[in-house]
């Protein structure tokens, strides 16, 4: 007999209420303290993705949020839809979400929904996997939530994507924010912060 959906598909939360609140906390915390890690939770049996996206997915989409994948991977499109009603955004610039799960693969943030002046809620949350939190080049960031300056080394990230950065905010109230996730844990980085290195030079 062939299997079901629901029997072919990897599980969702363990406790659906309380750990999609609590992922749904800490990320919170994590865009408001950009540059400070916070653990959101374990892998999921059968999930190819980290712990932390993966929950964060779960706990974030529903059927009004779009979902781009870097890699149209079917099953894991099909669990999370199965699970939270998520569509797959064709476009890069219609989805609510976005996976980067291989950095290498590289990505323009200015194919991604900004919002607009009167409405820059309607962006993109990109959720960005990383090899560590820790071992990449020391930059400076600084903005709300930072007390003077969060010193946050991300390995694996281009000089390119951190101009792109550079004017992601200055287009501020438009452009995307990103979770970067590793593992069962998150870091924030919303639009309103600005990175630098060599302490007050433009990351360019």
């Amino acid at each position: 007999m062939n299997a079901t959906p629901s029997q072919s598909l990897a599980l969702g939360l363990p406790d659906g209420v309380h750990d999609s609140q609590q992922a749904f906390r800490a990320v919170l915390d994590a865009l408001a303290r950009p540059g400070q890690v916070r653990l959101i939770g374990a892998a999921l049996p059968g999930v190819a993705l980290g712990g932390a996206m993966a929950r964060l997915l779960l706990s974030l989409c529903d059927d009004e949020t779009s979902v781009w994948w870097q890699s149209a991977d079917v099953h894991l499109q099909h669990w999370l839809r199965f699970h939270t009603g998520a569509p797959v955004a064709e476009q890069q610039n219609t989805a609510s979400f976005a996976v980067i799960a291989d950095i290498d693969q590289g990505f323009e943030l200015s194919t991604f929904a900004t919002g607009t002046a009167a409405a820059p809620e309607f962006s993109t949350t990109l959720f960005v996997e990383v090899p560590s939190f820790q071992g990449g080049p020391v930059l400076h960031w600084r903005g709300p939530g930072i007390a003077d300056v969060q010193q946050v080394g991300l390995p694996g990230l281009s000089d390119a994507f951190w101009a792109q950065w550079q004017l992601n905010h200055q287009a501020f109230p438009q452009g995307v924010d990103i979770v970067f996730t590793c593992g069962d844990s998150a870091l924030g980085l919303p639009r309103t912060s600005r990175v630098s290195s060599q302490g007050s030079l433009p990351c360019m």
